[in-house]
């Protein structure tokens, strides 16, 4: 599926305790910790322009939502909902097997890849052209989404709290870091 060619945001939730306890914590609802919390709300304290907002029904998302966008209205998306690791939840990275694979009892990645591209694809066609979609969601659906954009699904993980912008560009998508005035964001880019 391609994605309409409009810029948004991703965001992975705050740290919660299974990050800070290197567990797989997919489809369980892992809570924010301290630091979590106050990432999240760093976050409003960021310029923004006017955004619409989607978010992962899971504890995690929901809460860095709240604290990062407080007052804000959101919209919760069933398919931004991190990846079913089946028989591995709970165990330590050191376990989680090839992202690639379907683990026993979970979700296969060319599943997750699906809803991921249809999350994203309602949030971008219903957000009015003036506003920015900013997604609030895990670390599975950012790196589904760097695969729906030919981009590295497989490198680290992508840092808590931390935005990344993806901007279409000229035969594909470009991703930046959104700083500064967001007048001064990229639009589009020339270059990957």
């Amino acid at each position: 599926m391609t994605l309409p060619p409009r810029r948004f945001v991703l965001i992975r939730h705050g740290e919660t305790d299974a990050n800070r306890d290197g567990r797989i914590a997919g489809r369980t609802e892992a809570q924010l910790t301290d630091a979590g919390r106050a990432g999240a709300a760093a976050l409003a304290n960021r310029p923004w322009p006017k955004v619409t907002l989607f978010v992962s029904p899971q504890d995690r998302a929901q809460d860095t939502a709240r604290l990062a966008f407080p007052g804000r209205p959101a919209v919760t998306l069933a398919d931004l909902r991190e990846r079913d690791w089946g028989d591995f939840e709970g165990l330590p990275v050191a376990d989680l097997p090839p992202r690639a694979s379907t683990p026993k009892g979970g979700e296969g990645w060319p599943d997750m890849i699906d809803r991921v591209a249809r999350a994203l694809s309602h949030g971008l066609t219903q957000t009015d052209q003036d506003r920015l979609p900013v997604f609030v969601a895990h670390s599975g659906v950012i790196r589904a989404t760097r695969h729906l954009l030919g981009h590295d699904p497989f490198g680290p993980s992508p840092r808590n709290t931390t935005p990344i912008l993806f901007v279409p560009v000229p035969g594909g998508w470009h991703e930046a870091d959104p700083t500064g005035d967001p007048d001064t964001w990229p639009k589009t880019a020339t270059t990957t």
